[in-house]
Formats: structure tokens, sequence, C-alpha cells
């Protein structure tokens, strides 16, 4: 797997030489576009209206548009020299709890792969904050953009998660009313959620509409017809209580329902 990203986890006077790396594999399924007459695939050009020509990915460069029509040019040399020895490192801010940062404002995942030599401060470090039960606030400069991230350890390492920043993130578009509920229908809904808890087990969950599009992909390859999978009609099911009473059946909860 390719590094992300390298760089030096700063933690005061600690160094610690680290690659980040994706944490997860893009196994989907990928349609191009074609032509519909033709069914050729649509080709994206980069063309330079000034010059009437298609232009290389080797002839583009960064330019910043200042004012209409006109741009600043920035090479990547001059990207580089404006970085501080702060930004080439994953510089730890501050220290904060778990619990404290809200999960709405988690972006990307990386891992962070201790390099050779750096595995020791590496272990110091995930076991310190695992100990405590909090993460490292810290920022560093990928690409053109200034990473806020968290440094969160698990027990089998540390994952770096990028942050959004706080004026990225949208208002509710609708507020949302809180409304007053039975005690009844309450009690009923925490039986149903205690009878569908169980421990959370990751690889017991695939992505079933992949496999379906892949074998549907296989059929008409083949020359077959696809046929509709679901045709189930919709629930009659309208009263919010009758909706809980079903729902506690099929979960198994049935002896349960005349305490509730």
């Amino acid at each position: 797997m390719a590094v992300a990203h390298k760089g030096s986890i700063s933690m005061g006077l600690v160094l610690i030489p680290v690659g980040l790396y994706k944490t997860t594999i893009d196994n989907d399924i990928h349609f191009n576009q074609l032509c519909k007459d033709s069914k050729e695939r649509i080709q994206y050009k980069k063309y330079c209206r000034h010059f009437n020509k298609e232009v290389a990915s080797d002839d583009i460069i960064k330019g910043y548009e200042y004012e209409k029509g006109k741009y600043v040019v920035m090479t990547n040399e001059e990207l580089e020299k404006i970085k501080t020895k702060k930004d080439k490192t994953i510089h730890i801010i501050q220290f904060a709890r778990m619990s404290e940062v809200n999960m709405i404002y988690y972006e990307k995942d990386y891992y962070a792969v201790p390099e050779t030599g750096a595995e020791k401060a590496y272990e110091l470090l995930r076991q310190a904050l695992l100990s405590q039960r909090k993460v490292a606030i810290a920022k560093t400069v990928m690409g053109t953009n200034e990473k806020l991230l968290v440094l969160y350890p698990t027990k089998d390492g540390i994952i770096v998660k990028t942050l959004f920043y706080q004026d990225e993130i949208a208002a509710v578009p609708k507020n949302v009313p809180k409304m007053k509920l039975e005690e009844n229908e309450l009690n009923m809904a925490k039986m149903l959620i205690e009878n569908m808890t169980k421990p959370f087990e990751p690889a017991a969950f695939q992505d079933e509409y992949q496999a379906r599009l892949r074998e549907a992909i296989h059929k008409k390859i083949q020359g077959q017809e696809i046929v509709a999978v679901d045709t189930s009609g919709p629930s009659n099911v309208i009263d919010l209580m009758e909706a809980l009473h079903k729902s506690l059946e099929l979960s198994g909860g049935q002896h349960q329902i005349g305490s509730a």
C-alpha cells in the first residue's frame, strides 16, 4: 500500500517519524459513462482555449484567480518554501478526552505506522493515550491544506483522523421539535433496543447490494434479463405502538410485551 503522507509526530521535543496509510479499500463497482448511441466511453480532455489544443498533465500548473481572468501562478517549489518546520510535522497542540470530539468533525482516517527506529516512542505515545482514554489534537500540512488531526489510540496502533474545521460544518437545515412521548412507547422502544443488542462484529456485515449488482452484471453479460428481487408491497403499519409491537415480535420479544 502506498504511503499517503510522511512526517513526524511532534510531542514536545519527542519526534516520531511515521507514514500515514489509508485505512479503507474501495471495493465498489464503478461505471463508466458511455455515449447512448455508440456505446463508446466518454472522454474528458484537458483543453486550452487560448492555443486551441489539448494539454498534457505535465503542462498544467497551479494558478489562483485574484481578479476575473487574472491568475497568479504558484509552483510546487514555492508552495514548499512557505511551509515551516512545524507544518512538516504532525505537531501535537494539546490532549483531550476521547468523548469530547464530536464525530461530526471526523473526515478521513489513516493508519499511523512508525518508521524503523521510532517504534518505542510510538508505543509510548499509544499506551499513554490509551491508558488515560485520551486523544492528541494536532495539525499538519497535507498538500496545500493545513489539516486539523486527532491521534486516536487503539489496541493495535494509532489512527490519525483528519477533522473538518468548525466553519466547514453546515448548520442543521431544520430544527427538529422535541416531541412528548408516552412512557409505554419509550419503554417498548428500550425493550426493542435491548432485544436487538449484541456485540458488534464488523466481519458479519457485507455490501449485499454490491453482490447483487455483480450478479446482475454477470447475467447481462450472458444475455439474461434482470428481474426484480423484491416484489413485496409497502407496510400497512402506521400506528407507532402497533409498529413497536410488531417490531418486538420480530425481534423475539413477545414474552416481554405484556409487561410494557
